[in-house]
């Protein structure tokens, strides 16, 4: 995985799951709620129930009040108060039944074949004794039950809220009940319509999710695509002054080998021709010969200085030979005359058994550094300095010439090169360059770790 896929990844993951965790922090709240509400809503749906249950009996209680106030029991009046509860109606489902202590139906409007029946000993579908679940909470005075029982208007056995009283007069159990069914339609229907704001909320984090992604992706994508382009730029500069460099090299070459070794290899060869020619002659002409031989080794002598300084200018010699330290040294004495701009080089540790590929690195730096400095700073001293210690070799190039604009030019695509190249160098080594730059010089700092 690269850098900046890594950087996207990164930055996407810790989103996604902040997310992840908002989601479910929101959908165990809106559970949470919902479980409150359908409580709250029961609750008051029961109570509204309750209010209108008590409402009815005392309704129907005082429809018959007259009747129980009279004393009578005879068989008319009784027959007269079931007469004025069986007239007692609310909707298809509301009606009022009469039971004696003992059970027996005495009155029912909509199951009149109950009426008569024993049905002390009757039970629901999970086994509870209806009838004596009533007839017990009305010998405490009264009150709310609940039971199951058929529904009139479904022919369906369901969950029924009954409130009795007792007529101790007659020995009457009178009471009506709601059914709770429509209760409980409506709290499915509350908790349906919450699953659904919550299913959307989920889907609503998601797409902000989806769509966060997607900006962070499309803006990764569009810095790797600019990041991309700025490196081939900066990649064909570089590949294109490495040609640069390749030719130039070639030309300084050939320039060398053909206005300097060339030119003396004919003067030399001419000489010695003349010279053996001169060798078969005269004895005069014998010493005239020998002056010429003389000649000639003088002019081979200074064509093997030129060879040995290009060949010092395409590798040195001492970086192999007596290591970084008397490369660099000698570098700064090259530098120091050719430019007319004075070097002061220092070393400091155990600067003589560095890693071959090291030296090599450090060295070009230094040349590319002092190169700079020439074309550039205008400096008027430049220290060079060397030095190990704690695990790393540190080489320093110091000037007091006019500063530039360290992060500016290493990311201008058109120039820095030198600088890039430099890192690059040291990136392949596992090393570091730092550079402080200012009004009053430049320092160039190349650290490399070195393995124990």
């Amino acid at each position: 995985m690269q850098l900046r896929q890594k950087v996207i990844f990164l930055a996407v993951a810790p989103l996604i799951v902040a997310l992840c965790a908002i989601a479910l922090f929101v959908r165990q709240q809106a559970i949470a709620l919902a479980h409150e509400q359908h409580a709250t809503i029961q609750q008051a749906y029961l109570a509204s129930k309750q209010a209108e249950l008590r409402h009815y009996v005392d309704l129907a209680s005082h429809s018959i009040a007259h009747l129980t106030a009279s004393g009578r029991s005879d068989p008319a009046t009784l027959a007269e108060a079931k007469r004025i509860l069986q007239s007692l109606s609310f909707g298809d489902d509301g009606y009022f039944f009469v039971y004696d202590m003992q059970g027996r139906n005495l009155m029912h409007p909509r199951q009149p074949e109950l009426v008569g029946r024993d049905l002390w000993n009757l039970h629901d579908q999970f086994g509870a004794p209806t009838i004596q679940n009533i007839v017990a909470v009305a010998k405490q005075g009264g009150g709310l039950v609940r039971y199951n029982w058929v529904k009139p208007s479904t022919n369906k056995a369901g969950p029924k809220l009954g409130y009795v009283v007792p007529i101790p007069q007659w020995g009457w159990v009178m009471g009506s009940g709601l059914y709770l069914d429509d209760v409980q339609s409506a709290l499915d229907q509350v908790d349906a319509q919450q699953s659904r704001n919550i299913e959307t909320t989920m889907w609503w984090i998601a797409g902000v999710a989806i769509l966060a992604t997607l900006v962070i992706g499309g803006a990764g994508l569009a810095l790797n695509i600019s990041e991309s382009r700025v490196a081939d730029t900066k990649l064909k500069a570089l590949a294109q002054r490495v040609v640069d460099s390749q030719e130039q090299e070639r030309a300084r070459l050939s320039r060398d080998l053909h206005d300097g070794i060339s030119q003396w290899l004919v003067s030399i060869k001419l000489q010695i021709e003349a010279g053996i020619i001169r060798m078969k002659g005269t004895p005069d002409q014998q010493l005239q010969a020998h002056a010429s031989f003389e000649r000639t080794a003088e002019e081979l002598n200074k064509v093997l200085g030129e060879v040995r300084r290009i060949s010092h200018d395409l590798r040195p010699t001492l970086l192999d030979d007596l290591g970084l330290a008397a490369a660099l040294d000698h570098l700064a004495e090259e530098f120091s005359q050719h430019s007319g701009t004075p070097v002061t080089f220092t070393a400091a540790g155990d600067v003589e058994h560095l890693p071959q590929a090291v030296g090599t690195v450090l060295f070009r730096i230094a040349q590319e550094a002092l190169t700079n400095i020439e074309r550039h700073a205008g400096a008027h001293h430049i220290d060079l300095s060397l030095q190990t210690g704690a695990g790393r070799v540190l080489l320093t190039i110091a000037d007091d010439g006019a500063g530039f604009d360290a992060e500016g030019v290493a990311t201008h695509p058109q120039r820095g090169i030198g600088l890039r190249n430099m890192m690059e160098r040291l990136d392949a080594i596992g090393g570091r360059l730092d550079i402080a730059s200012s009004a009053a010089g430049t320092t160039v700092c190349a650290s490399v770790e070195l393995e124990v």
